[in-house]
């Protein structure tokens, strides 16, 4: 697993460490902190000790800058410039009455391509003109710079810029986010990306990658959308760089090389988890072997931020404040913005970008890899017909009661009854924590369950879209690590309308060795999903009994060396070494390259050829049956 969110990186922990940072022991606080420094580049190692940008001395990073870093993750009042004073830029439409004629000059090339048949243009220049505008009503936009009406947010890591770290160039801020966290992927994962697909006919290797609504920000289709209106020209890379599916595109392109199997799966705040079962459907069905998943969504911008605010979806601040009854709301307050199952009034904006890497059983045995856990399924329903299109429905109740089913006939009744949990999909909306904890008590009530432990990772960073589930998957895998399960900070009480009888919250961190996790996601639109991930303990069980104990033993001794790469990329990657992979413009080929045959295309770079066999189950017609 590798990548980025509020809370710090993926890979080795991170982001799940500081979530239960308080539960944790002073020096994997130590470790914790320091690597968010660096990560924040307020910390910078040297042969000579810790530093500062400006090359001053650090003693004891972990502990001078704890305070800042605690301050400067998780959700927190929104640090864009744009957010604060003197307001979000915005224009206003006016109609003004002209008393006199209006005289101003421009420059030649500034006039408007169709001119107003009332404007009078007199040459000064070569390059100037001046524009006479007769007396009376005028249309006109005038700067304006509104008070953001929502400043919470769950951001990354203050300092922590993706696209700093390779060669971007006006790349949108999703796009370097998954650049990164494939990176991050990779490296934590201990084998060479080199090595391993030299193994694989390159047919057998998938990327299903994207997000919820596409890049929105300047270097993407939002500043496309609003060129013309905004007076800016179109760039060439604001149409391409936009799709939903770029993410997958980037991968394919820059980061992996891969011809295999490609695309994204669309569906809102489930996209992840959509995702995700493209590439456990593909290990399943036998026609890829290696598939990376994942999202990467950059939705803190005004124009999303305010058509979220205008659904009523979000804590906004006179919310906030009616919720507390304040009259100013501080940092603290901000930073308690999101409360899942509690006293809540909308879902803060976060952004994120995960990625998981999959394989097949026999493969990872094979090469070594050091299992973090399991997804055997993944459970999509809609909600049928329904009133509004963001209301949630039933099929929520379908996903979770199918994958409840799974555990219980794969780990048996207890294992489901007392040694799993559920990660919620917790937005803190007032209909969230109804809707969805019914769903819970209602699953819970049909399978004897009487005390389901609930955690809400979002009340630490956010809704991040269309990569919540995957920031509920990575957190779910951190929880097998270190048999905690995260609380819910912001819960001082739990609201009078959830339905709590079967359920268990917490406040705090909790112990919990747990067996499987529910990865619950219900998104906009009815698209409900249920992940079951299964802790890496009990999935070696499972591998035993398919492969038997000498596979299993074969598999640690080749395990050992990959743990070392990937502890070598994790102390690297705390005192804030990154290099994503990023191969722009290397090892392309065209179609003369190839060695075509009629059973297979061998391509340059690839040790197997990809086999242009398929299997047929439609039968098969003979001349003579054609021609008759």
């Amino acid at each position: 697993m590798g990548g980025i969110n509020p809370a710090g990186r993926t890979s080795g922990h991170q982001a799940f460490r500081r979530t239960v940072l308080d539960a944790l022991s002073a020096d994997q606080q130590r470790q914790t902190i320091g690597g968010l420094a660096a990560l924040m580049r307020l910390a910078l190692p040297s042969p000579q000790g810790w530093h500062d940008s400006t090359g001053q001395s650090i003693k004891a990073p972990a502990d001078t800058l704890r305070e800042y870093v605690l301050n400067h993750t998780l959700i927190r009042r929104n640090e864009d410039p744009r957010f604060s004073e003197p307001g979000l830029p915005a224009n206003r439409h006016v109609s003004m009455q002209l008393a006199e004629p209006l005289r101003f000059q421009l420059r030649r090339r500034q006039l408007p391509e169709q001119l107003p048949s009332s404007w009078q243009i007199q040459d000064i220049d070569l390059r100037t003109v001046e524009v006479c505008v007769p007396a009376g009503e005028m249309n006109a936009l005038l700067p304006d710079a509104q008070t953001p009406k929502v400043r919470a947010a769950a951001q990354l890591p203050t300092g922590f810029d993706p696209a700093s770290l390779y060669r971007s160039v006006h790349h949108p801020r999703g796009l370097a986010m998954s650049v990164f966290g494939a990176s991050d992927c990779l490296g934590a994962s201990g084998l060479s990306w080199e090595h391993l697909r030299q193994q694989l006919n390159p047919d057998h290797i998938a990327v299903y990658a994207g997000n919820s609504i596409g890049q929105l920000d300047e270097q993407g289709w939002g500043g496309l959308l609003k060129s013309l209106v905004s007076g800016q020209r179109a760039t060439s890379k604001q149409m391409p760089l936009g799709y939903g599916q770029m993410p997958a595109d980037f991968l394919n392109a820059y980061v992996l090389g891969s011809v295999g199997g490609t695309g994204a799966a669309l569906g809102a705040c489930a996209s992840f988890l959509y995702n995700l079962r493209l590439g456990i459907d593909d290990i399943r069905a036998g026609r890829r072997r290696v598939v990376m998943v994942g999202t990467a969504d950059a939705p803190i911008t005004p124009e999303i931020i305010e058509g979220f605010r205008a659904m009523g979806a979000l804590a906004d601040d006179a919310s906030l404040k009616a919720l507390d009854a304040l009259e100013l709301l501080t940092d603290a307050d901000y930073q308690r913005a999101c409360r899942p199952f509690a006293r809540n009034c909308g879902f803060t904006m976060a952004e994120a970008s995960q990625f998981v890497l999959l394989m097949d059983d026999a493969l990872a045995l094979e090469v070594g890899a050091d299992i973090l856990g399991a997804v055997p399924e993944v459970f999509v329903n809609a909600d049928g017909y329904k009133r509004s299109i963001s209301a949630p429905g039933i099929g929520n109740y379908i996903t979770l009661g199918k994958s409840a089913s799974l555990i219980r006939n794969m780990l048996g009744d207890n294992a489901l009854k007392s040694r799993s949990f559920l990660h919620a999909h917790g937005t803190s909306t007032p209909k969230n924590r109804i809707t969805e904890s019914h769903v819970f008590d209602e699953i819970a009530r049909a399978n004897g369950i009487d005390a389901w432990p609930v955690v809400a990772v979002k009340a630490f960073i956010g809704h991040s879209q269309g990569s919540a589930a995957g920031d509920q998957l990575v957190s779910a895998l951190g929880s097998f690590a270190h048999q905690l399960l995260p609380g819910i900070p912001t819960l001082d009480a739990v609201a009078d309308d959830v339905y709590a009888d079967r359920l268990q919250f917490s406040s705090v961190a909790q112990p919990f060795n747990a067996d499987a996790a529910f990865i619950n996601a219900k998104g906009f639109g009815g698209n409900n999903a249920t992940g079951v991930v299964l802790s890496p303990a009990v999935t070696e069980r499972l591998l035993t009994k398919r492969h038997g104990a000498a596979a299993i033993r074969a598999w640690k001794t080749r395990r050992e060396s990959v743990r070392e790469n990937a502890a070598a990329y994790l102390e690297h990657a705390d005192q804030g070494h990154y290099a994503p992979r990023y191969q722009f413009g290397e090892a392309v080929l065209e179609g003369p390259e190839l060695n075509i045959q009629a059973d297979r295309i061998h391509i340059p770079g690839y040790d197997q050829a990809v086999s242009l066999e398929s299997d047929n189950p439609f039968g098969r017609l003979d001349d003579e049956e054609l021609t008759s």
